[in-house]
């Protein structure tokens, strides 16, 4: 019979970060199992657990640190990538901003530019982001500066002639405060509330960048033959439309498209 001694001593060495009965495995259902454990001595089995817990296994984090740590490095990284994202778009404004300065493009034809290239490649983006709860929100920033510079320039608080110009059908900076805001605002919509997890995110920038850019630029050179219930509309420019929405989103909803 083993002694009270022979089984306690080893309990009371064990190191006092290591519970025995907390952190000890479940027995085996096999059918073997029993009959092995009655068989083996009192002692060892908690020889056995002492030596696993004194090999220098390190403590687990709880849940909360776990979730903490978690949340940290995922809003550091989208803090990251918005700016990344940001400075990309004001650049690629810019950049078109000096075309109308000098006059490589006609007016029009300057502002469906920047009308189908911005949100685009603003898409584009997107997979830098986690899948955090505030990555929609943080992404959703870039298209959210420009509702406000919208707002300001076509409210005359601020002035940017090159903006206007690039932006705009006759160079009226009131009319920054129709399409071009409602442009900024549906792709902010749809970033902040649908993104990357619902294809209508996709769908919806790709029809109104590709889209309704294209129908402008094929509906002004081809559109002789103009629709019965608008005037204004064509079909050549119609089917544009269709056609070059339903393959960017087409596009951008394949998967090697996204990398992460």
């Amino acid at each position: 019979m083993l002694s009270l001694g022979a089984c306690v001593s080893p309990l009371l060495s064990s190191p006092p970060h290591a519970p025995l009965l907390l952190y000890s495995r479940p027995p085996s259902r096999s059918p073997a199992a029993p009959a092995a454990a009655a068989s083996a001595p009192r002692s060892l089995c908690f020889l056995r657990r002492r030596s696993r817990f004194a090999a220098g296994r390190t403590r687990r984090p709880t849940m909360a640190e776990a979730i903490s740590l978690e949340a940290g490095g995922g809003l550091s990284h989208d803090l990251g990538s918005a700016a990344v994202t940001a400075g990309v778009a004001l650049a690629l404004l810019k950049f078109f901003e000096e075309l109308a300065k000098r006059g490589v493009f006609e007016q029009k034809l300057s502002r469906k530019l920047v009308h189908i290239s911005v949100g685009l490649v603003f898409l584009l983006f997107w997979p830098l982001f986690s899948s955090g709860t505030y990555a929609p929100f943080l992404a959703a920033l870039a298209p959210g500066i420009n509702i406000i510079r919208m707002f300001l320039l076509g409210t005359g608080l601020m002035k940017n002639e090159a903006m206007v110009k690039s932006m705009s059908r006759t160079g009226d900076y009131r009319e920054l405060l129709k399409g071009p805001l409602y442009y900024a605002t549906t792709i902010t919509f749809a970033t902040s509330v649908f993104w990357r997890t619902s294809p209508i995110a996709i769908a919806l920038v790709c029809n109104l960048c590709a889209g309704d850019g294209i129908a402008d630029v094929v509906g002004r050179r081809l559109g002789t033959e103009k629709l019965p219930y608008n005037p204004n509309k064509s079909y050549a420019g119609s089917i544009a439309m269709a056609v070059a929405g339903f393959l960017a989103s087409v596009h951008a909803l394949l998967p090697r498209f996204w990398f992460y």
